[in-house]
């Protein structure tokens, strides 16, 4: 959880794809999901004031109205679609764009691009409870500042987590198991915090783009076994 908590406050991006493994070794999915989306919002609404400057009111608001659209598909597709199937597929992309992006493969930022990321990002939270790699692989592709892609990023996660831990409540309940443990877990998390902004203000941008890759990397990688596991297992 702490190692989670710095990698999210350091770079934006990294708290769902460490925590949750760890989750749900101790918990239900449904209760690893929202403790991750409590303390996911934490650490956003912790850092707003300190990255507020560094947001990019104009894209994020693009990836708010894309977002919203992606959300109920996403939903469509968790109740309709081969999750293990969509997480293999999903693995192998990640991997081919990050292994793309590494080879120097850039791109325009513009708005219609925006929009699509804000779409594909609330199709994956509500699909697969992942927002973060169609962000972090469209900021690396049009080479954002490391300051500009953490405020953003962390801003939008309040909207798209604030929206998901909302759907979660209404559609599957809550329990004093997920709300304790998050309570327990917040020392951890502010721990996290600090030395997240510390690492923040030592890593310069190549060091920067050079975690991302490794995040872009690991991610695919563990939705890739995630998928094939599932996969095994049902057979």
């Amino acid at each position: 959880m702490l190692v989670a908590s710095v990698l999210q406050t350091s770079t934006g991006f990294g708290f769902s794809l460490m925590a949750t493994p760890f989750l749900l070794l101790l918990f239900e999915p449904k209760e690893a999901v929202q403790i991750n989306l409590l303390l996911s919002l934490v650490i956003s609404f912790a850092l707003i004031t300190k990255i507020k400057k560094d947001i990019d009111k104009g894209i994020l608001k693009r990836f708010v109205v894309g977002s919203a659209v992606g959300l109920p598909i996403g939903i469509t597709v968790f109740l309709t679609a081969d999750i293990s199937m969509l997480k293999l597929g999903i693995g192998i992309i990640i991997l081919f764009l990050t292994v793309l992006l590494i080879l120097k493969l850039r791109m325009d930022q513009t708005k219609a691009r925006d929009y699509a990321v804000g779409g594909l990002s609330g199709i994956l939270t509500t699909s697969i409870g992942m927002p973060g790699p169609p962000l972090l692989l469209y900021f690396s592709g049009t080479d954002t500042q490391k300051e500009k892609l953490r405020g953003t990023t962390l801003a939008f996660y309040l909207f798209i987590y604030s929206m998901s831990l909302l759907v979660q409540i209404l559609f599957a309940g809550t329990t004093d198991t997920i709300w304790i443990s998050s309570g327990y877990a917040l020392p951890l998390v502010f721990l996290g915090l600090f030395l997240g902004q510390i690492l923040f203000k030592r890593i310069n941008q190549q060091l920067f783009r050079i975690f991302t890759y490794v995040i872009l990397l690991f991610t695919g990688v563990y939705m890739l076994l995630e998928g094939l596991s599932s996969i095994a297992a049902s057979h």
